[in-house]
């Protein structure tokens, strides 16, 4: 690969033979301008500070100083993570002048680890969306079809690593948003064990959910990226005190034995034929490399996007209590009374997907119905992770489709809710349980739409399912298919 195909590892390399970050940071940033009119995966650029974090790489490098281990990588950031006096608003009206005082926990270690921040991503406004499309600013598009949606709510982040505007993306995953855009843009994602990597600075949309995760062209600059953002941080009270493996260091290693779980509800009705070949003809490869197949059953996962539904927009109804035009927040410019300004603000500031999520979170909280949704609904969140528990004592890995379908066209599904949210039926389950997962890419339809394979292990088991991933990365060549644009 050359130019801005390359992976991130491979500009580490470009780097100690020559090449200076800022003119990679000058490729990427060109990519930008001539691509990103199509694709419009970006809503903030900032050329100057770019360029500037670049010469200080150069600088460092020619001092003979230490420099970190992404230095010199441009990666995008999903505006849903804060960043010192640069934009920061989760693609909403009610944020649009904010600028935080401060950096997230992940930005900092980007920082440290000499990352050259490129852009804020679009998204799903507060992350609330599987498509993009709720974004108060713009549409993203899929790069292999510019009219279709490239998954969310991470779509833009996505959308910009296949597009190759930057060869790295930090996403956040609260039901699949970081692992299905990554398999319908065909590029890897991963979402991290919750409370593997800090989410302080990130603005919440569902907290016991939430997780950050890097999204990249291959898994070794997945693994690489998880490197610098995993680990613990005080200030944030979810995060998880406990050892961080070097995932760079045993990726190349495969499992052996392997066990690898199927589970016959990720194989019924609704999944596209297309797809399901595809992960099919994954798991035939699996079974080459060695691998024993067995089936396994997760029996309340048919629950799983009920149960979600209830508890993540109960949360967010908390979480977006905040934003009233008072404390924080844009204000309405309407002369009126308090409450009204409370509701004007809100009203003005906030999307339809937004409201319909806070509403239906609030009904779910309301007096005389916590018990029947909110309450009933984290005692079946607690079923589905033990029917994980169950599986994951009989096998490694569980693996499937990280979505049912290939990406869909720009506004298919805008007016059926209902059927937008199916679109994560897959991946919810890891977030309801807490793990981590993965989404590879395993193919492509008739109609040139990447296909997604994902894969999930058990808590803190991500250098496993990392060389899991990276078995069948190794023998197949789809992380190696760039889109022409």
């Amino acid at each position: 690969m050359t130019g801005i195909e390359r992976t991130a590892t491979e500009l580490l390399v470009a780097q100690t033979q020559g090449e200076s970050a800022e003119r990679i940071a000058q490729s990427y940033l060109g990519a930008i301008k001539e691509r990103d009119p199509k694709v419009r995966a970006f809503l903030h650029v900032d050329e100057s500070s770019a360029l500037e974090q670049a010469r200080a790489v150069d600088t460092k490098r020619k001092r003979g100083e230490t420099l970190g281990r992404l230095a010199g990588v441009p990666i995008a950031i999903k505006d849903v993570l804060c960043t010192k006096s640069q934009p920061t608003t989760c693609a909403s009206k009610i944020l649009e002048n904010f600028k935080p005082p401060y950096d997230a926990h992940v930005i900092s270690r980007l920082r440290d680890a000499d990352a050259i921040l490129i852009g804020k991503t679009n998204m799903d406004e507060f992350a609330m969306g599987s498509s993009t499309e709720n974004s108060a600013y713009q549409v993203t598009c899929n790069p292999w079809d510019l009219s279709r949606i490239p998954g969310g709510s991470s779509g833009g982040s996505a959308a910009a690593v296949a597009a190759c505007e930057a060869p790295l993306a930090l996403g956040t995953d609260t039901g699949g948003s970081i692992r299905q855009p990554a398999g319908l843009c065909g590029i890897v994602g991963f979402k991290p064990t919750y409370g593997r990597v800090s989410r302080f600075g990130l603005v919440a949309f569902a907290s016991s959910l939430d997780q950050v995760g890097p999204l990249a062209h291959d898994v070794t600059d997945c693994a690489l990226l998880l490197n610098v953002i995993a680990g613990h941080d005080h200030r944030d009270s979810t995060s998880v005190d406990s050892p961080v493996p070097h995932y760079s260091r045993t990726l190349h290693q495969p499992i052996a034995p392997l066990t690898i779980g199927i589970a016959k509800e990720h194989f019924g009705e609704g999944l596209d034929p297309e797809v399901e070949a595809s992960i099919r003809d994954a798991l035939g490869v699996y079974k080459s490399l060695g691998a024993e197949i067995k089936e396994v059953s997760l029996p309340h996962s048919s629950y799983a996007v009920a149960t979600y539904y209830l508890v993540a927009t109960a949360e967010a109804s908390s979480n977006l209590a905040r934003y009233d035009g008072m404390h924080f927040s844009r204000r309405t410019a309407s002369k009126v009374d308090l409450i009204s300004t409370f509701s004007k603000s809100r009203g003005e500031g906030f999307g339809s997907e937004v409201k319909r999520r806070i509403m239906l979170g609030t009904f779910a909280l309301s007096s005389g119905y916590k018990d029947a949704y909110y309450l009933k609904a984290m005692k079946v969140r607690r079923l589905i992770k033990d029917d994980f528990d169950k599986a994951f004592a009989n096998c490694d890995v569980v693996i499937g489709p990280t979505s049912p379908t290939a990406a869909f066209k720009i506004g298919e599904k805008s007016s059926d809710p209902l059927a937008m949210y199916l679109s994560d039926i897959y991946t919810i389950s890891g977030n309801l349980a807490g793990l981590p997962g993965i989404s590879i890419p395993c193919g492509f339809t008739k109609s040139n739409l990447p296909i997604g394979l994902q894969i999930l292990a058990a808590p803190f088991e991500e250098e496993k399912l990392l060389r899991v991933a990276r078995m069948y990365e190794r023998v197949t060549e789809w992380a190696q298919r760039r889109v022409s644009l």
